[in-house]
């Protein structure tokens, strides 16, 4: 591959996978709208996300190694067609069902994204792009639900069609995304083992319990804070903090996830002891000012706090990951990263499964105490964990 379309296909690459986590944020300002116009209770709402978590977490461990033995360009496909029939399925949106089924599209369409479209711009950057193929692989997801939240939340308050338009522009970008795609070159030349590559492998580095405790703690604290707002966010931001306006609510979910691709840079090269000792201490300070604010009211303070959260995973969950992958040998890397995602998605998954039981029943401040109690009670697990780790990991 000469350095022309290297470049060319990387930009493809990147372009299509944030264009995939752009389509899954693009509900998450309607649901307001969704609860009013055709009747969803917020336990439906919460079980969609749910099911949004088991899908992307199923995509990661059985197809995530897909693209290795089929080729990049197919299955780069199938996920940027899995994304376009949902939007397809959302724009017709009528009920509970076509929710659970769009949120499972959105699922199956981010997790092999992921692991393929990441994995074909690392594969076709040149030289001199190389950084930015991992930065791009690492943050396009939080970058992409926040393009997706934002835009949704604009076309909403301002375009017609509020329901509808946004997926109809998305739809449209990923058909073309399909077409460059389909055009590119490609990077992985296929090869057999493909049943074979569906088999999850989870492995654990060989002494490093304490460091994998710490790490899965400082996931929980996180993740869990992450589902919260997706699922019950927009009504806690409604009902708690007086907002109308649905820029100011996707602004409010997005604001959870802007400043994590800022966290890993900012402490690399720090002792993994000390990023998890930042990074949990800020996060306990950042669920407290959450109650605080909402409390209160005060819709930018709560914002402020929030983005605390997104920088405070930044820091310990990338540190943590950083140093369990330093232990482990290069063939046994993808079976810790699948861990690590099992163990992410699970942090989603669990606490949006429990508050969506109870969130017809109790109201979102009561979801916010029990979501902020678990990620106090995570940073404390995470905190004593590291402590027991060698102080120069």
């Amino acid at each position: 591959m000469n350095e022309r379309s290297g470049a060319a296909t990387f930009w493809v690459a990147a372009g299509s996978l944030l264009l995939v986590f752009t389509t899954s944020g693009a509900p998450i300002p309607m649901f307001n709208l969704y609860r009013s116009e055709v009747g969803l209770s917020q336990s439906d709402i919460g079980m969609a996300a749910v099911a949004y978590f088991v899908s992307a977490a199923s995509a990661l461990l059985l197809l995530g190694r897909l693209s290795d033995h089929l080729g990049r360009r197919p299955v780069a496909l199938a996920s940027l067609a899995c994304a376009a029939v949902s939007c397809l399925v959302m724009a017709r949106l009528d009920g509970s069902a076509s929710l659970l089924a769009g949120r499972i599209l959105h699922g199956l369409a981010c997790g092999v994204a992921s692991s393929t479209l990441g994995a074909y711009a690392v594969d076709s950057a040149p030289p001199r792009l190389r950084w930015l193929a991992a930065l791009i692989s690492g943050s396009a997801p939080m970058a992409g639900l926040t393009v997706g939240a934002l835009m949704s939340g604009v076309l909403m308050q301002y375009a017609p069609w509020p329901r509808q338009l946004v997926y109809v522009l998305v739809g449209g970008l990923l058909l073309l995304g399909a077409v460059l795609v389909a055009t590119s070159t490609e990077t992985a030349q296929p090869r057999p083992g493909a049943l074979r590559s569906m088999w999850p492998r989870l492995h654990s580095p060989a002494g490093a319990g304490r460091l994998l405790l710490a790490t899965s703690a400082a996931i929980v604290g996180t993740w869990s804070l992450g589902s919260y707002y997706l699922s019950f966010g927009p009504a806690l931001v409604v009902e708690h903090l007086g907002v109308r306006n649905s820029v100011m609510v996707a602004a409010a979910y997005a604001s959870v996830l802007v400043l994590n691709p800022v966290g890993g840079p900012l402490v690399r090269g720090w002792p993994v002891v000390r990023a998890m000792r930042a990074g949990m201490v800020l996060l306990m300070v950042a669920v407290l000012a959450i109650v605080a604010t909402v409390q209160a009211g005060a819709v930018l303070p709560f914002i402020v706090a929030s983005l605390m959260v997104g920088l405070a995973q930044g820091v310990a969950v990338t540190g943590g990951v950083r140093a369990l992958l330093a232990r482990t040998e290069a063939g046994d890397r993808a079976g810790v990263l699948a861990l690590v995602y099992l163990v992410s998605y699970c942090a989603a998954a669990i606490p949006s499964l429990v508050g969506s039981l109870l969130a017809d029943a109790v109201q979102p401040f009561t979801l916010t105490l029990g979501y902020v109690t678990l990620s106090l009670v995570s940073a404390m697990v995470a905190l004593w964990a590291a402590s027991g780790c060698p102080s120069q990991e």
